[in-house]
């Protein structure tokens, strides 16, 4: 069995595509993610941004961001069509899944350390609704007050 993986495929379209074009290749994704077993987990389009640099003759470009769950061949076949096709200007597919679990575990460990931290402090290990409405309050205080320099 292959294993399912998540990816993030970021995309520049070319800036004279239409909503039509777009959508056509959004359904060009999702085709070879469904050939492939995978899907696509999140779509975002991000819209029409300058570039940092000149790309071909473009200088701005419409970028989306698809989030994706497959295995390796999915990503190679998507790599293969996304570079042939004229109206992506450039495109970058990265695995997510290893990142995603380190930021986990180490959300994990902050909070068992936290819970630790206040168990020794004679406090509950999860702090109450009075005390999380109290440090919401004051982070919004102290952007209000590095506004108004």
């Amino acid at each position: 069995m292959i294993a399912t993986k998540q990816y993030e495929l970021v995309y520049i379209a070319a800036p004279e595509a239409t909503e039509q074009q777009l959508a056509e290749l959004h359904e060009l994704v999702a085709g070879i993610a469904a050939k492939f077993n995978g899907t696509i987990d999140r779509t975002e389009a991000w819209g029409r941004r300058r570039l940092a640099y000149t790309i071909g003759r473009h200088k701005e470009g419409i970028y989306v961001l698809e989030v994706i769950s497959g295995s390796g061949d999915m990503v190679k076949e998507l790599d293969r069509r996304l570079k042939v096709s004229d109206l992506v200007i450039r495109h970058l597919v990265v695995r997510v899944d290893e990142d995603l679990a380190i930021a986990a575990r180490a959300k994990a460990q902050r909070q068992a350390t936290s819970a630790r931290r206040r168990v020794a402090r004679g406090l509950p290990a999860e702090p109450t609704p009075e005390e999380r409405m109290r440090a919401s309050a004051a982070l919004a205080d102290d952007r209000d007050e590095a506004e108004a320099y």
